[in-house]
């Protein structure tokens, strides 16, 4: 058949990609702006005319089955997230007491044995986190306090999971792309290996997606309560990692960009003030405990000058900011080596897809808070000079899942409207369209649940990597130091098992356990395990050395350069200080040190 008119050859694809790609500018609210393509409430005329036509309750009722359906079926989706998640990291959970390990568990074991006895932790305090972990030491479960309070961070982890399925389902509206953009975060190395250790961080992202999850339900709904609910949820968030502080700024942009009259509504902006500083009540923990001579109790809260040095981390501001510019880069491919191992490269262009979709259907809302939230807590890890910073970047994960479930909600949108407009382009009709339409949803399902097993890849390894289920090696040295330490000995370590022995044990009274470094001034060779050791042999006692991280041979020579020797116990976790002046076999051997 000749062809008239050129342009009718392009015709049917215009019709198909009118019909798959989404009006720019659609309302904030829909679909892709935030709210449910399902179960999104009709517009104000819409409703006036269906009260119109349903004249009674029923119809109202009728209407509301759907969204009530829908809303079901995203908190079970939520639950079997959170399940599967808790299922998950109890199979990989530290069993017993953890120790202190350079490579990577710094404060797991302080923060075991403060959550047990209710101490002060070090900056910034972390009140909320050690009266909740208590809380578990209560529990009837096996396994002893140590795993309680281990078991804790799992359960932080898995409502956390669930948490990021409910902020991807209010931002895409679709169950499928919630699950994968969850799933994404919970089976990331990072994430899951905070979730099976005695740890802050788990808690964090918790409080976090807490607190972006109302935020988008006042979106959805108007309704000011979710603003005051954020208020108090942001200043418990505020108790407990002062990182999230950024989740404030970010949510008062969202809130301008969505409807920026409430930021001038006096009284809504009075009540959530006053609900803030309720939500900072935690903080009164620490002076009142401090109040109580508790045990480890290094920083003191209990002057208005102690305490708000703990809780702004006073003494850790030189760590903050602390890389010149010419360091940038370095610091920049530190991070971009840490999210690749974080996250397969499929998945970093599907986040920014996601990124690009939420942009072109115009919620520049959504965009603007996420993408300021990922830029401050990236700028602010960059620049922090500490040796765990890896976990700093675990929020910075939370955007990028966050993205990705958008950018797979993108493509489900663009393969279920690509199967409805192509029968209409090609006129189907009677069986040719319910062939159509079956092949499309068929499409849909498929790529649903492609999408769900994505982030299953590389599972087997990531579970190896993290799994704590076999780590006994903490109660291997408190039992080791507890057969084979001389009565009334002393024993030097940093921040390690031995509080746990000394606190919540109850084991071996007579030993001294001394920590001869102050907060964060731990280094692996350093003088100052000679000075301690000094002092105690002066004092007539026995001495050993519990060496983190096996770095025992990095201060050997120290010692032989002091005329002290190191002798192993025959476990081979921990060392005897000895003095070489009535020993000749060892003063010979420090010679021949020397000479070296």
């Amino acid at each position: 058949m000749l062809v008239r008119n050129p342009a009718d050859l392009v015709k049917p694809l215009t019709l198909f990609f009118e019909k798959v790609l989404p009006a720019k500018g659609r309302k904030e609210g829909s679909a892709s702006g935030g709210g449910d393509p399902e179960t999104d409430a009709p517009s104000a005329p819409t409703r006036r005319l269906s009260r119109e036509r349903a004249g009674n309750a029923s119809g109202r009722r009728r209407r509301l089955a759907p969204e009530r359906g829908a809303a079901l079926l995203a908190v079970l989706g939520g639950l079997l997230l959170g399940g599967f998640a808790l299922w998950l990291y109890v199979r990989t959970l530290a069993p017993t007491v953890l120790y202190y390990d350079p490579a990577g568990m710094y404060d797991s074991l302080m923060l075991q044995v403060k959550a047990a006895v209710l101490g002060i932790p070090n900056p910034t305090g972390y009140p909320t986190y050690i009266m909740l972990a208590h809380l578990f030491t209560y529990l009837p479960v096996e396994g002893g306090v140590a795993y309680r309070v281990n078991l804790a961070s799992a359960v932080f982890g898995a409502l956390a999971v669930a948490g990021v399925f409910a902020v991807c389902r209010l931002l895409t509206g679709r169950l499928a792309p919630a699950a994968a953009g969850a799933l994404l975060f919970a089976l990331g190395p990072a994430f899951w290996s905070q979730a099976v250790i005695t740890e802050v961080y788990t808690l964090n992202v918790l409080f976090i997606v807490a607190d972006l999850t109302v935020l988008l339900l006042w979106r959805r709904t108007r309704r000011d309560r979710y603003l005051l609910l954020f208020a108090f949820l942001m200043g418990l968030t505020m108790t407990h990692h002062m990182t999230s502080g950024l989740v404030l700024p970010a949510a008062a942009l969202f809130v301008a960009l969505t409807d920026w009259r409430k930021l001038t509504e006096w009284r809504l902006l009075l009540k959530g003030a006053g609900l803030f500083l309720l939500g900072l009540l935690p903080y009164a923990y620490l002076p009142v405990r401090a109040a109580m001579d508790p045990p480890l109790n290094e920083w003191d809260p209990s002057t208005p000058e102690r305490f708000f040095a703990l809780v702004t981390g006073r003494g850790f501001e030189s760590r903050m900011f602390a890389f010149p510019w010419e360091e940038v880069p370095d610091r920049l491919a530190l991070y971009a080596s840490l999210l690749g191992s974080q996250f397969n490269p499929l998945f970093l262009i599907v986040a920014a897809v996601g990124a690009l979709y939420l942009s072109y259907r115009r919620d520049l809302a959504a965009l603007g808070m996420l993408l300021s939230l990922y830029l401050g807590w990236l700028v602010y890890a960059l620049g922090y000079n500490i040796r765990d910073v890896w976990v700093y970047f675990i929020p910075t994960y939370l955007v990028v899942a966050i993205f990705a479930a958008s950018g797979f909600g993108a493509a489900l949108d663009v393969v279920a409207r690509a199967g409805r407009a192509v029968p209409e382009v090609l006129r189907l009709r009677g069986a040719g369209a319910a062939i159509g339409g079956g092949l499309s949803a068929v499409a849909v399902a498929a790529l649903s649940v492609l999408m769900v097993y994505l982030p299953f890849s590389g599972f087997r390894e990531t579970y190896e990597q993290v799994d704590m289920s076999e780590n006994y090696h903490g109660l291997h040295v408190i039992n080791a130091v507890a057969e084979n330490a001389a009565k009334d000995a002393t024993v030097l370590q940093n921040n390690g098992v031995l509080f746990y022995l000394q606190y919540v044990s109850g084991d071996r009274p007579d030993l001294k356990v001394v920590d001869p470094f102050p907060a964060g001034g731990w280094q692996s060779e350093s003088p100052v395990w000679v000075e301690a050791a000094r002092e105690s042999l002066h004092e007539g006692r026995r001495t050993y050395i519990l060496f983190p991280g096996g770095t025992a041979e990095e201060n050997e020579s120290l010692f032989f350069a002091a005329g002290y020797a190191l002798v192993p116990d025959e476990s081979g976790l921990f060392y005897e200080v000895t003095d070489a002046e009535h020993d000749p076999a060892l003063q010979k051997l420090i010679n021949v040190h020397r000479t070296l």
